[in-house]
Order: C-alpha cells, then structure tokens, then sequence
C-alpha cells in the first residue's frame, strides 16, 4: 500500500504546474552566471543613479556614485522590487539582497552604465529574493554621471540625479 502513495506522490510531481523557465539572457562570457544557476526572477528598472560632487585622494573634484534609486517591474508591469544604494534590492514580499560587483562590462549604448554581474553578499527576510546568489543588470540605458566640469569646489557635496533604466535578472541555485 505504501508503494501505491509513493507512485501516486512521483506521478502528481511530474504532471505538476511548474513555473516557466526564464531563459538566460545573451551576455558577454565574464558577465554570465554561474552554471548551476538559473533565472529565479526578471525585473525593468526604471530610475535614477544619485552622483555627489566630492573631492578624492588626489584632492581633485569629481562625481562619485551615491547609489540607484529605481523601481523594478514585472512583464505584467506590476512593481515587485525596489533598488537603492548597496546596492540593495528589495522585494515587495519583504526579502532583500544586497550585492557585490564581481565584474562588469562597457553598455553596448555609449550612452549608458556598464553592464554588470554581481553576487549576493547579504541576504535579509525570507522571501524570493533570500534564494538569490547573482544578479545581473543588462540592456542599461543612461544613467551616467554629470559631466566633470560640473564638479568643483563650489560645488562639492551637490547631488545629481541621472535617469536610466536597466533589466535585471536573479539567479538561484538550480534545485
């Protein structure tokens, strides 16, 4: 009899609903996940990068990255995640990852912010994105920063905003 619930338990799996697989976006070899990983979530980023007006090592002035400021949406166009400075996102279920960037690759857009793979440094909450190990941010559109002769003396501690927009993609060990 315990056979019969055992079969009947394999055979519900394998006729089971399952979630579409997102397929790997094409990117450049150094910014591809690892293998053993797949698409865990998609989002469109629409926002802003903050730049601040700030004097480095070598006392001259220049726009350094504050952080994003963007919400990402689903393909229904539904906001399921918020992005800020981390960088961290932060999912509508409460989750969040906070990643760190482990390479990154010129935007085929002159115009834009690199492209960039990331990996989760930390995690917070329990929800999807508390199974997220890399992230990705392709397709980037703007999002550079104002331009350096903007930037001096008189200006120092000024904060810009820099519209971009970008798709990030969310892996996940395979299970």
């Amino acid at each position: 009899m315990n056979h019969f619930f055992l079969a009947l338990a394999w055979v519900s799996l394998l006729f089971a609903p399952r979630t579409q697989m997102q397929a790997r976006p094409e990117v450049p070899d150094n910014l591809k996940a690892p293998a053993g990983e797949e698409v865990l979530l998609v989002g469109h980023a629409t926002g802003s990068q903050i730049y601040v007006c700030q004097s480095g090592a070598d006392q001259k002035f220049s726009w350094a990255l504050k952080g994003p400021e963007a919400d990402l949406v689903d393909a229904q166009g539904r906001k399921i995640i918020h992005h800020f400075a981390g960088p961290t996102w932060k999912h509508i279920d409460g989750s969040e990852v906070a990643g760190k960037v482990v390479a990154k690759q010129d935007a085929p857009k002159p115009d834009a912010i690199p492209w960039l793979l990331l990996t989760a440094a930390t995690h917070t909450g329990s929800g999807i994105l508390s199974r997220v190990t890399t992230v990705q941010r392709i397709h980037t559109e703007g999002g550079l920063p104002p331009n350096a002769s903007n930037c001096g003396v008189a200006a120092a501690g000024t904060e810009l905003k820099s519209a971009y927009s970008a798709d990030y993609y969310f892996y996940a060990p395979m299970h």
